[in-house]
């Protein structure tokens, strides 16, 4: 057997904590973690749809949607538009839900009062849209709104559209598993949010989330099967959104019928894909964290017997982990020059926002118990596991070969073209007008920047070579969305409470 010599162990030693070179010279840069906190929950009020109260704190927007549901004779106002059009997907936006109360329930503590209140007040006016989407179960669930083949053919003010507000609903026994297993999960960790400040609603929430999650199990199969009329993007149907469904009802009630529900099923449903992928059409990676709290929790007991066929969720949660991580002898998510986690396709920052999360929320779990994760070739511990997580955090508010905040809003120099309707054309309040659907081209085409400062937005950010060329017309890597920030929420809380973490 071969021997290593002590060098080579002392600085396998240290790149357990180091493992990826500093970025090219802003790495001294010293970050406002709170003002960013601050800034991507104002985000979402940029993205609201419906009646906008008194207090809305971006005054370019005003009201738009009112008359989303009636076709159905049902009120679908309100809830957030997608990214930077005019429509509401409910499976990405109940994603977004999800992971703004997942932010208050994992760092609420951290969080200064104000953006605490903040949050709560971005995750109601969301799951306040949810429960308006569940409201004929067990029958029928709203899954959109906007016909999207219509919007993206424009480019117009939320509050001048003229296109189709095509409401597309899912009715029994259509199969709606993606979505209302979503909706589920959304509702369910909303209700946790909210346990403390509004029990009533809270119950609510819990209530319609167990509903949602029998027409997700009962009718299993992708939402845009038998929806021929959607043109949208959301076609992946794996069915980790039942378990994920499953996971946080279990979270949220305590219930052990969901805990059964996550052992019977597990395997048939492909819990033991080790997906390594998180985000708002892949739940694998985000689902195993989840659940392992639950087992890392009584990992200092001795494990009821009924635990145990759970321990597969906590096996591919730390093999998740030792992918982020270069010098584990896993194979290994890739990483720009500049040091950004990155993956093929558009919107690419959601991938370092959500994996960012989940390399946190592991952390604090793994930290309460004192345990670590082995990768093989060596043990990793929560602190190298928040480490991961700074550097993409840094990485996307400036420390980057660009020198650019990928938040617009945040430092000096950030997008200033990006791709959203609302954002690059005059406000209804200095251009009280109309702009109609091919008037508005003029403006998607200017050279100059956006006069709307969507404050707080992540754009989808640069290409893996670390490129970004702030244009408006380059979607995939100027577009914001809201399941980008979500995450992102509960990350910033905890950097903004741990400034000094190196």
């Amino acid at each position: 057997m071969k021997t290593l010599s002590p060098l080579f162990l002392f600085l396998l030693l240290i790149s357990a904590n180091s493992f990826l070179p500093p970025p090219p010279s802003a790495s001294a840069a010293y970050h406002d973690y709170a003002d960013a906190l601050a800034k991507s929950i104002l985000f979402f009020e940029g993205q609201r749809s419906g009646y906008l109260p008194p207090d809305q704190r971006l005054p370019w927007r005003a009201n738009s949607g009112l008359s989303d549901g009636w076709t159905y004779n049902a009120d679908l106002t309100g809830g957030y538009y997608d990214a930077g059009d005019n429509v509401k997907f409910g499976f990405p936006l109940a994603f977004t839900t999800t992971m703004l109360a997942w932010s208050i329930i994992e760092f609420a503590d951290v969080m200064p009062p104000a953006e605490l209140r903040n949050s709560l007040v971005a995750v109601r006016w969301s799951s306040d849209y949810l429960l308006k989407s569940v409201s004929q179960l067990p029958n029928r669930i709203f899954v959109q709104v906007g016909d999207p083949n219509a919007d993206h053919n424009c480019w117009e003010r939320p509050e001048d559209m003229d296109t189709p507000r095509t409401v597309y609903a899912v009715d029994a026994p259509n199969p709606a598993s993606d979505v209302a297993g979503e909706t589920a999960a959304a509702l369910a960790a909303s209700s946790m949010a909210f346990r403390s400040s509004d029990p009533g609603y809270a119950e609510t929430l819990l209530r319609n989330a167990a509903k949602a999650f029998e027409y997700a199990d009962t009718h299993r199969g992708a939402y845009s099967v038998n929806l021929t009329r959607i043109e949208s993007l959301f076609f992946r149907l794996r069915k980790d959104e039942l378990l994920w469904g499953a996971a946080w009802l279990r979270r949220a009630s305590s219930d052990d019928t969901y805990l059964n529900y996550l052992q019977e099923n597990g395997k048939t449903l492909g819990a033991e894909d080790n997906i390594n992928e998180f985000g708002w059409d892949n739940k694998h990676a985000g689902l195993n964290v989840l659940v392992s709290k639950v087992l890392i929790a009584r990992s200092q007991e001795v494990l009821e017997s009924s635990m145990v066929t759970l321990q597969s969720y906590k096996a591919s949660a730390d093999s998740f982990m030792c992918t982020l991580i270069p010098q584990s002898s896993s194979s290994h998510i890739d990483y720009t020059p500049g040091g950004l986690i990155y993956r093929p396709g558009g919107s690419n920052l959601q991938h370092a926002t959500t994996i960012s999360f989940l390399l946190l929320a592991y952390a604090n779990y793994l930290e309460r118990t004192s345990q670590s994760v082995n990768c093989g070739n060596l043990d990793v511990s929560p602190y190298a596991l928040r480490s991961q997580a700074k550097r993409q955090v840094d990485y996307i508010l400036g420390d980057n070969p660009k020198g650019l905040s990928y938040m617009v809003g945040y430092s000096d120099n950030y997008p200033q073209r990006i791709h959203h309707r609302g954002s690059s054309l005059p406000s209804v309040k200095d251009h009280p007008a109309a702009i109609a659907c091919k008037e508005g081209s003029v403006y998607f085409n200017s050279t100059g920047p956006n006069p709307n400062v969507l404050t707080g937005a992540i754009v989808g950010g640069p290409s893996e070579d670390d490129e970004y060329p702030d244009d408006r017309a380059d979607f995939k890597k100027s577009e914001p969305t809201t399941y980008i920030n979500a995450p992102f929420v509960g990350v910033l809380a905890y950097f903004a409470a741990n400034p000094d973490f190196s």
